[in-house]
């Protein structure tokens, strides 16, 4: 399988207030990126799939990248 490298938006509710992210991941398929934001949200901030809301996937080149520990990666 190839990997590709996405950039994940959107917004989580932390108490009352609604906090941006964008997060970038190296995953095979945009599905599997969902589940890594939903996963990784509920076990560091211990919130449910309903307060995350995923507004964008997209698949970025590897120039783009952002993220110190995705650039590591490749």
């Amino acid at each position: 399988m190839i990997t590709k490298i996405y950039r994940v938006k959107g917004t989580f509710v932390m108490g009352d207030e609604f906090h941006k992210f964008v997060k970038e991941y190296k995953a095979t398929c945009e599905a599997d990126v969902e589940q890594k934001i939903y996963e990784r949200f509920g076990s560091k901030h211990g919130i449910t799939r309903n307060q995350i809301k995923i507004s964008e996937i997209s698949e970025i080149a590897p120039e783009e990248v952002l993220d110190p520990i995705v650039k590591e990666i490749l």
